[in-house]
């Protein structure tokens, strides 16, 4: 079975400005906000959140990036060496409002491990979560604040989230997970 767009670079573009709305809506302005983009395409959309919210706002919002390899509860499972990327959390969270961000929310692992690696850096005033798709299939009670779009999947399907950033596209694809060898 070949890949299927779910969303077109349109789509992902209306979506970003709608969760972007959401979230200025819902702190009640941008003072004492941050953006924590998970990596590694959660960095992209926490960025293109940013800019929506100045080009609305007139007011810029701090984007840090995090690095959640160490505190993944499939460490031993995924590689002997993970490749380790710098968290770029540069902006002081203790007191503020956090929104977590990241391109697919699933099982809800990375989230837990977000929240961990988050809160070794300090105690956020509140912690929201921005997903683009939430695929369902959770194994823990985490759920998203905002989401750009709920996509009902079954556990064979993959979903691929696409952005100019790092994939010269922006769109979403649904596929099926290769057969087990």
């Amino acid at each position: 079975m070949s890949d299927r767009r779910i969303l077109d670079a349109d789509d992902v573009r209306r979506a970003l400005t709608r969760i972007a709305h959401e979230i200025v809506e819902r702190n009640g302005g941008v003072e004492g906000l941050v953006l924590v983009g998970i990596r590694s395409r959660g960095v992209p959309i926490a960025r293109r959140l940013a800019d929506l919210i100045e080009q609305h706002e007139g007011a810029s919002v701090p984007v840090d990036s995090l690095d959640i390899t160490y505190y993944r509860d499939d460490l031993t499972r995924i590689a002997h060496a993970p490749i380790v990327k710098r968290s770029e959390l540069e902006t002081d969270v203790a007191g503020r409002v956090v929104v977590l961000v990241d391109d697919v929310l699933y099982t809800g692992r990375t989230v837990r491990a977000a929240l961990d690696a988050l809160t070794d850096r300090g105690r956020p005033r509140a912690v929201r979560l921005a997903a683009l798709i939430d695929r369902g299939h959770r194994e823990l009670p985490i759920r998203p604040d905002f989401v750009g779009k709920n996509l009902p999947t079954s556990t064979e399907e993959t979903v691929h989230v696409r952005l100019r950033e790092t994939d010269e596209v922006d769109e979403v694809v649904i596929g099926r997970s290769a057969a087990p060898a």
